[in-house]
């Protein structure tokens, strides 16, 4: 009787990739929270990564499909099951979201640390280059919209191509990116007016948003295209530095989720996602459904809202870590006679 080892693998961790998915499309409908960082906190980035550029690349294969299919999946179902409660948490709660937020996002430390093992001076140099780029990101979200203000057709590409890559690039909100190129108003509000008109049955108000929808397809497009295959290069040829790179970022994240703020009311001739506040629309920026949207204001929580903070972060941190540990390879000891 010899005893052999056994080593079983699914090829495509699907529950993983699912939940991935779910807490995607969770972290789209949560401001300053981007997809990527929950698909890298889960360990199914370079998964995701490799499956987008195949696909952009005409190189269907049963694993991509399935990686691709599970996170989209996931994501539909976060998307179109929990946005309201998502909504309602924000409005009400915030505090309570983004500490959960934080704790989720802080789970793929441990996770990206043992992927870039051995840790290097290569590995510690992307560490702070993710840092320092997050490090920006936030204060210049904190400049408020429009501080790379773009328009035209020209600007609508550009800010296609921004927001598909922010689907991709861990740590970069996508509606972050479009305020800061002042380019959120303009495509949101097309985006809105073509699903209202569509609803309506009106073909003649469709085709009036074709000048935006259009070149923000092919930007979108362009966005997936070029990211997924540049990242695809990097993590592959440079595998340890990319990871740091994406430590630091995932390190930092937190930096932008600070709880404790308040939504501060609009007034006239303030600014909401890239658009003014008029008297004609002053009702209905101050509505609760907008309330996520407003500018935020820090307050000192109570020694209750600190402890629960601090226990939301753990649990947070707990569920990634956890979903991070689904679907792995197992190794069984086996004695055939």
């Amino acid at each position: 009787m010899t005893e052999q080892t056994e080593t079983k693998t699914t090829g495509v961790p699907l529950i993983r990739c699912g939940l991935g998915g779910v807490l995607m499309g969770l972290a789209n409908l949560v401001p300053g929270i981007s997809g990527g960082t929950m698909l890298v906190a889960c360990g199914i980035y370079t998964l995701f990564i490799d499956a987008v550029s195949d696909i952009s690349r005409f190189r269907f294969s049963r694993k991509a499909l399935l990686v691709l299919g599970m996170v989209i999946l996931g994501a539909i179902v976060s998307i179109g099951g929990l946005a309201s409660t998502i909504h309602y948490g924000l409005v009400h709660y915030r505090w309570v979201m983004f500490s959960l937020f934080i704790g989720l996002t802080l789970g793929g430390v441990p996770i990206l640390w043992a992927m870039g093992k051995p840790i290097k001076k290569d590995s510690i140099a992307g560490v702070i280059v993710g840092i320092i780029l997050m490090g920006a990101l936030v204060v210049l979200q904190e400049m408020g919209s429009g501080a790379l203000a773009l328009s035209g057709t020209a600007g609508l590409i550009i800010g296609g191509a921004a927001a598909a890559s922010a689907m991709i690039l861990p740590g970069v909100s996508g509606a972050f990116l479009l305020l800061l190129l002042g380019m959120y108003e303009p495509i949101i509000g097309a985006i809105k007016d073509t699903v209202h008109a569509m609803k309506d049955g009106d073909v003649g108000a469709v085709m009036d948003q074709m000048s935006v929808i259009i070149p923000v397809g092919i930007g979108v497009l362009l966005g997936v295209v070029i990211v997924s295959n540049v990242l695809k290069w990097v993590l592959h040829r440079y595998e340890r530095v990319t990871i740091g790179v994406l430590l630091g970022l995932i390190i930092a994240a937190p930096a932008g989720l600070y709880p404790f703020r308040d939504g501060v009311v609009p007034q006239v001739g303030d600014s909401i996602k890239g658009e003014l506040v008029t008297i004609e629309n002053l009702e209905e920026m101050q509505a609760h459904d907008n309330a996520k949207d407003w500018s935020q204001k820090s307050f000192t929580p109570s020694a209750m809202q600190f402890a629960g903070s601090f226990g939301l972060i753990l649990i947070g941190f707990a569920g990634t870590v956890g979903i991070s540990k689904l679907g792995k390879e197992k190794t069984q000891q086996t004695n055939p006679d």
